[in-house]
């Protein structure tokens, strides 16, 4: 694994909604960022307007971009969110997304937000992933 996930004592047990607290790199880990990815398909329009079938292809478009470097979804150490009117249905769509970067997600922000880059998108994920 190219880091550590830590849920510290006297912080609340997040792992049940999608997140860590925080994750440790090794000395001299390599980092790859992934810019905002959206359900889009390979030409970039939008492939669904249900949220849950956004993420899910938001997440899958983040393992194409991270498979490039020879990375996948278990090395991802930080995950930027972006929910259009943010709800609990959301949210636990997003946490069974994260589910795919392993038992220990990785610390992860969510920001709701009005809207996204163009009509229709309803949810962004950035990542940063590492390499040991």
């Amino acid at each position: 694994m190219s880091h550590t996930i830590l849920n510290p004592d006297g912080l609340h047990d997040p792992v049940p909604f999608g997140y860590s607290h925080t994750a440790r790199l090794p000395p001299g880990a390599e980092l790859v960022f992934v810019a905002g990815q959206y359900g889009s398909g390979p030409d970039g329009s939008v492939v669904s307007d249900d949220f849950a079938e956004q993420v899910r292809r938001a997440f899958d478009n983040v393992a194409v971009a991270l498979g490039a470097h020879g990375l996948g979804l278990s090395d991802v150490v930080q995950l930027r969110t972006y929910v259009v009117d943010p709800d609990f249905d959301k949210l636990g769509a997003i946490a069974r997304a994260v589910g795919a970067c392993g038992d220990n997600p990785p610390p992860q922000t969510v920001i709701g937000v009005a809207g996204l880059a163009i009509p229709g998108i309803l949810f962004e994920v950035e990542a940063v992933a590492a390499r040991a």
